[in-house]
């Protein structure tokens, strides 16, 4: 039989689970990581022509890092780990107008560009191959699904102790949430550098600005609630083993 304050600290960690997952997996799925603030398109292109262009360059499936980083960085672009997105005026060729209506233009990242290699000048094979942003970009791909993953095993192993009547899995659970916890959090930290070496490498317009959006705040905040879901799980496992132990020893005294 469970004590009352170990089930309740399974129930109190599951919920962190559960919240942490949904967390990480909105901030997989969207964009706004990161946000650039750029002056108004009409004053950073010359005519709908070139505009034209910088959009065609970012909508293929081919373009380079050095194409795509300068419609992000010229037209209001949002950067997240599997997309990236772009405001451009609906009408290319009335950018007199006081106030173009703009339009979200996104395109997810294709499983050879997260894969491909990164160059010490964005875009420039002959600069030779930035291994630091190259593992990083790698990193920040497969380190959050490692952790969802992570989180998924936990669960099962979970449903497997609750059908076992037994705590003692509970301890492999809090550890899987722990590993879990440092995967999103190191997500956050391999992005944030990524870019930050990338803007390094980069000739960024003036009166450019940028943000953190808040996809990232979804990833860093779930890291915290899985360590303590991972925390409350080992609590009540090592807890109610001892308690356990000293029963068995006063029984058999």
């Amino acid at each position: 039989m469970v004590d009352n304050r170990y089930a309740t600290a399974l129930v109190i960690g599951s919920v962190l689970s559960l919240l942490a997952c949904v967390y990480l997996s909105v901030a997989i799925g969207t964009q706004h990581w990161y946000q650039y603030h750029s002056q108004p398109a009409s004053n950073d292109a010359n005519n709908g022509s070139d505009l034209q262009h910088m959009r065609q360059y970012f909508e293929d499936e081919e373009v380079d890092e050095l194409n795509y980083s300068i419609a992000l960085f010229r037209l209001n672009g949002t950067l997240g780990l599997w997309w990236r997105c772009i405001l451009v005026p609906q009408n290319l060729y009335l950018l007199k107008e006081p106030d173009p209506t703009v339009v979200t233009k996104c395109q997810a990242f294709t499983l050879p560009q997260q894969w491909e290699s990164k160059y010490k000048f964005p875009g420039n094979v002959n600069s030779g191959e930035d291994l630091i942003r190259t593992y990083l970009w790698k990193c920040q791909f497969l380190l959050p699904l490692v952790s969802v993953g992570l989180v998924f095993l936990a669960a099962l192993i979970g449903v497997f102790a609750c059908l076992c009547r037994s705590l003692t899995p509970t301890l492999f659970v809090g550890l899987l949430h722990l590993l879990a916890g440092l995967c999103s959090l190191a997500t956050v930290c391999c992005f944030l550098v990524g870019v930050h070496l990338l803007h390094e490498r980069s000739e960024l317009p003036e009166g450019m600005d940028y943000s953190l959006g808040w996809s990232l705040f979804l990833a860093l905040v779930s890291s915290p609630l899985q360590i303590m879901a991972a925390a409350l799980f080992i609590w009540a496992a090592r807890s109610h083993r001892q308690n356990y132990t000293r029963m068995t020893a006063y029984r058999v005294a």
